[in-house]
């Protein structure tokens, strides 16, 4: 049985608007009206039964891991790679802000379990905190151990991109004591948030 991510013929990893873009062009090719005096016309609404339906449980596996409204660069998905389902559950944390019971969830975890996907987890529990210096580290292991996954890599180049844009300041431990930290500290909450599937800074 094929999974909904092979139905509409893209990766795990889609971002959302890759995954519409997918599901749009695959309605405009099968549409049932486009058949409608055809022999195919029965062929054409089973088979847009089957993309509807794969487009559906994509959107509730994804809601699963996100609060709706990102941007599509993290997509919280408990089902990306490397992901199980004690990594789903930690994604869960972090995206309700239960961010020391999601790094004792990581640091309690076998060696064994400490692949690509534990360094992300870390890296986002790091960036929320204001770790820079160590978030892009997390980042950067996590795209050495899986150089192919999109998300690992969306993350640390978000990350980069907000350094280099608003001079962040990297920093390995927190201090919000002056204006500018403050305004640093909202942009990289705002980078977090979105690649967490949320929006802090809606004009950002």
């Amino acid at each position: 049985m094929k999974s909904p991510y092979e139905v509409l013929g893209v990766s795990p990893n889609a971002t959302d608007d890759e995954i519409k873009k997918a599901y749009r062009a695959l309605v405009r090719k099968y549409h049932p009206d486009k058949y409608r005096d055809s022999d195919l016309a029965d062929l054409a609404t089973e088979k847009m039964k089957e993309i509807n339906a794969a487009y559906e449980e994509i959107q509730k596996m994804r809601e699963g891991g996100k609060n709706k409204g990102g941007n599509g660069a993290y997509n919280g998905n408990p089902n990306a790679s490397g992901s199980t389902p004690q990594f789903a559950e930690i994604r869960r944390m972090i995206n309700q802000n239960n961010i020391q019971q999601a790094e004792n969830a990581l640091r309690t975890m076998d060696s064994s379990m400490q692949n690509a996907e534990w360094h992300f987890l870390m890296g986002c529990i790091a960036l929320k905190r204001g770790y820079y210096v160590d978030a892009q580290n997390l980042f950067d292991r996590a795209c050495g151990m899986d150089p192919h996954n999109q998300e690992y890599r969306n993350a640390r180049d978000q990350l980069r991109a907000s350094s280099s844009n608003y001079g962040a300041g990297y920093r390995t431990t927190s201090n919000a004591d002056t204006a500018c930290n403050c305004c640093s500290n909202l942009i990289c909450a705002d980078c977090c948030c979105e690649m967490m599937g949320g929006d802090l800074i809606s004009c950002c």
